[in-house]
C-alpha cells in the first residue's frame, strides 16, 4: 500500500512551486505584458539617438535656467572702442573674448550663453499652449461628431491655410512692443491645427472601442469617458507631434527675429544677433556662424527628441 501522506505532501509542494512566481535579476516576469509607456521607455533607454539629444536638451536647459553658471560677462555690456568685431580669441576657453565680439561691440559667447533663454522659453510654452489648445478642440470634435466636428473642423481648415510665417508676420506687426510674450501668443494662436487634426482622428478611432462602448452602458459621465478611457489612450500621437513641432517653433522664433519682425532689443536672442551680424559675413564670418550654429544644434536636438519619441510609441516603427 503506497505512503499517501507522503504522496500528498509531494503534491501539495508542487502545486506552490508551480503558484510561486519566478523572478529572475534580467527583469521582470517572462509573458507579463508591459503598458505602451513602459515599452517606450525601454526602447528609449536603449536609443543613441535619443541619449545625445536628451544630453544636448538638458545642457541647452541649464543654460537658460542658470546663466551665470556658464559666464559672468554680461551680453548686453558693449565697447565699440575696443571690441568692435574683435576675431575670437581660442585660446582664452569661456572667456568673454573666447568668441569675439560682435558689431556693438558685446561679447559672443555671453549672448550665446544669455541667448538660449528666449529660444527654449519660446520653443516650450508655445509647445504647451498649442498642444492644450489642439487636444481640446480635437477630443471635442472627434467625440461628439455632427455639427460639433464640422463647425471645428472648418474652423481648423481655415486656421491650417494660413501661412504659419506670414501669419505670425501679419500678427507681430501689430504690436509696437515684440516681447517674448507677444511673440509665444502669435505662434501659439497659429499652431494648434495640426495637433487637433491628430487628436481628433486618433478621438475618432478610440472611441469605437469596446472599453468605451462599456463605460457608457455603464452610465460613466461624458467627463469621465473623455478623461479617463479616451485622453490617455490618444495622447500618444500628439506627444509625438509636439515633440516634433518644438524644434520648428524655435526656429520660426530665430526666422522671425532674423527678419526684424519676432524679438527685438533689448531681449538677447539668436535670431537678432544672426540679423545685426549679416552683412559681416565677408569681414568676420564667426559673428554671423556662431549663433546661426547654435539655432541650428538646439533645433536639431529638438527634432532628433521627437523621431525617437515617435520611434518609440508608433507601433509601425518597430
Amino acid at each position: 500500500m503506497p505512503d499517501t501522506t507522503a504522496l500528498t505532501k509531494s503534491t501539495d509542494a508542487s502545486a506552490a512551486a508551480a503558484q510561486t512566481p519566478t523572478t529572475t535579476d534580467s527583469g521582470p516576469t517572462p509573458g507579463k505584458p508591459r503598458s505602451l509607456w513602459s515599452d517606450a521607455w525601454h526602447d528609449l533607454r536603449r536609443n543613441p539617438l535619443f541619449l545625445v539629444s536628451m544630453v544636448l536638451i538638458l545642457l541647452l536647459a541649464v543654460m537658460a535656467i542658470f546663466p551665470g553658471l556658464f559666464t559672468s560677462a554680461s551680453p548686453r555690456d558693449a565697447n565699440l572702442a575696443e571690441h568692435y568685431l574683435q576675431r575670437p580669441n581660442w585660446g582664452h576657453f569661456f572667456a568673454p573674448d573666447w568668441l569675439g565680439y560682435d558689431v556693438q561691440g558685446r561679447s559672443i559667447y555671453a549672448r550665446l550663453i544669455y541667448g538660449a533663454r528666449a529660444s527654449i522659453m519660446v520653443g516650450v510654452i508655445v509647445t504647451i499652449a498649442v498642444t492644450i489648445t489642439g487636444l481640446v478642440i480635437g477630443m471635442l470634435a472627434g467625440y461628439f461628431g455632427g455639427w460639433i466636428d464640422t463647425i471645428l473642423s472648418r474652423v481648423t481648415d481655415v486656421f491650417f491655410g494660413v501661412p504659419f510665417i506670414v501669419g505670425a508676420m501679419v500678427i507681430l506687426t501689430t504690436f509696437e512692443e515684440r516681447s517674448v510674450w507677444v511673440v509665444i501668443l502669435s505662434l501659439s494662436f497659429l499652431g494648434w491645427t495640426s495637433i487637433a487634426r491628430v487628436a481628433r482622428g486618433s478621438v475618432i478611432t478610440i472611441k469605437q472601442s469596446d472599453y468605451v462602448v462599456a463605460a457608457k452602458a455603464l452610465g460613466a459621465s461624458t467627463t469621465r469617458i473623455m478623461t479617463r478611457h479616451i485622453l490617455p489612450n490618444a495622447i500618444a500621437p500628439v506627444i509625438v507631434v509636439a515633440t516634433i513641432a518644438l524644434g520648428g517653433y524655435i526656429a520660426a522664433e530665430a526666422t522671425l527675429s532674423f527678419l526684424g519682425i519676432g524679438l527685438a532689443e533689448p531681449t538677447v536672442s539668436w535670431g537678432i544677433d544672426v540679423s545685426a551680424a549679416k552683412d559681416q559675413l565677408r569681414n568676420v564670418p564667426t559673428v554671423l556662424i556662431i549663433p546661426s550654429v547654435m539655432v541650428s544644434i538646439t533645433v536639431l536636438s529638438f527634432l532628433m527628441f521627437g523621431d525617437a519619441v515617435r520611434n518609440a510609441l508608433d507601433p509601425k516603427m518597430r
